[in-house]
């Protein structure tokens, strides 16, 4: 990898959206208090603008009022001719397309955090795009040097041949930062002061960009999404089985198990349970 980061010209315009789905607290609240203290988002270099990103979900404290706003920003409903009937999500994208971007044109914001949360005991995540995306990553690279303790994992989310579709693929460069376990609705303090501090330090790493700094060459660690796994479910599509209870709200443990303990796996997460045909 590179020693210094692409792009190469200092990153003016940047970005920290909360609330794209509407029942994850810390962004949503984080951003409420940076609306009110926009001052802790300056650097010397630049100033961070705050945005709740889905204003009806977060009002109504759901992830979505229509359909999930993250998964909106691909150019087929970017681009479309507007409707009266568009779902709401799909005219808050374009809003949002027209306030951070246009996606893939030279006036996109240089940057842009985008704050979530999971249920998952899952830690603290970082979602980028993909290998490709070298100023995301030395980023993450950062983070994991900051912050040894909290085992950061960096999920490389698009598919090969896949136009990205999330909230931060309309700027230039971005990052996903998504915190558990928090239950949806609910607000956590622990988790709250993680992510707070978590957005001062991509804050600082872009001023030590801006500045010049050389970051050094380095390997990491990343995860690819391979495919979805359902829970056992039933002739007619209900429930079969719930999570083993030894496996309930542990931490989550990537590991690299072979394709027949994979198969044990699938067998001993789950515990049957009569729930109904």
């Amino acid at each position: 990898m590179c020693s210094l980061p692409v792009p190469r010209e200092p990153l003016r315009h940047v970005a920290v959206a909360g609330g794209t789905h509407g029942n994850e607290m810390s962004g949503v609240y984080l951003v409420r208090h940076w609306l009110l203290a926009p001052a802790e988002l300056q650097r010397p270099s630049f100033s961070a603008v705050p945005v709740l990103a889905n204003p009806a979900a977060t009002a109504a404290c759901r992830r979505y009022v229509d359909r999930d706003l993250n998964r909106t920003f691909a150019s087929t409903f970017l681009n479309s001719r507007p409707t009266p009937d568009d779902p709401y999500e799909v005219t808050r994208a374009r809003e949002l397309n027209q306030l951070l971007g246009p996606k893939a044109s030279g006036q996109a914001f240089d940057f842009v955090l985008d704050l979530h949360n999971t249920t998952a005991n899952m830690g603290t995540c970082l979602i980028a795009d993909s290998s490709h995306d070298v100023f995301a990553l030395h980023l993450c690279r950062h983070l994991q040097l900051q912050y040894p303790e909290l085992s950061c994992q960096v999920l490389l989310y698009q598919r090969s041949g896949e136009e990205s579709h999330n909230l931060n693929s309309v700027a230039k460069n971005g990052l996903g930062l998504e915190l558990g376990p928090q239950p949806q609705g609910v607000l956590r303090a622990d988790i709250f002061s993680r992510m707070s501090a978590l957005v001062a330090t991509v804050l600082d790493f872009i001023e030590l960009f801006n500045q010049g700094t050389t970051f050094p060459a380095f390997e990491m660690e990343a995860y690819r999404p391979v495919g979805v796994m359902d829970f056992p479910r039933t002739e007619a599509g209900n429930l079969a089985g719930t999570v083993h209870p030894q496996l309930q709200v542990i931490q989550v443990s990537l590991s690299r198990p072979s394709l027949s303990e994979c198969s044990r796996i699938w067998q001993s997460c789950f515990h049957t349970c009569p729930l109904g045909g």
